[in-house]
């Protein structure tokens, strides 16, 4: 049996914050505005493991209402939505996913993040592919005041 999950997720920017994707420090003037490390591609690929089997979602496992997860590392989220996916039966066939921020370009930093969320989840690289995408100067993103990231997983239950 397969099962499909998307995850989306946005936030401001704002100077003075670290800028973290899928868990690389990028440098950046700004960072993303949240009560954890605001890593949106974590965050949206955390959501999508979790809707693909039906589990809920990262505002109810890890509230914002909780000190406890004040300036939290967002891998750490994905690590437990990686969990709860393999202790229901679980494996990751592929995750296909875009974030889209004015600057600074992701580019760059794709290799590294593919990387970091590979060796996370304990699958290879050649499973995930990101896109970075800009927001042509539209709006609050295009003008570099927030970024979002939209993921896809594919999950096939084990025998």
């Amino acid at each position: 049996m397969f099962r499909i999950g998307i995850g989306f997720d946005i936030h401001r920017l704002e100077k003075g914050r670290k800028l973290i994707i899928g868990g690389i420090e990028i440098p950046s003037e700004k960072g993303f505005k949240a009560h954890s490390d605001g890593d949106i591609f974590f965050h949206a690929l955390t959501d999508a493991l979790l809707g693909a089997i039906g589990y809920g979602d990262i505002g109810q496992l890890f509230p914002d209402s909780f000190q406890k997860w004040k300036d939290a590392d967002s891998s750490i989220f994905l690590r437990e939505a990686y969990r709860i996916i393999k202790e229901k039966g679980y494996s990751i066939v592929n995750i296909d996913g875009y974030i889209v921020l004015q600057k600074p370009k992701i580019l760059p930093y794709r290799e590294k993040i593919i990387k970091n969320t590979a060796k996370i989840l304990n699958i290879n690289e050649e499973q995930i592919f990101i896109k970075g995408k800009t927001y042509e100067k539209i709006g609050q993103i295009g003008e570099g005041d927030a970024g979002f990231a939209e993921v896809i997983v594919l999950l096939k239950k084990e025998k």
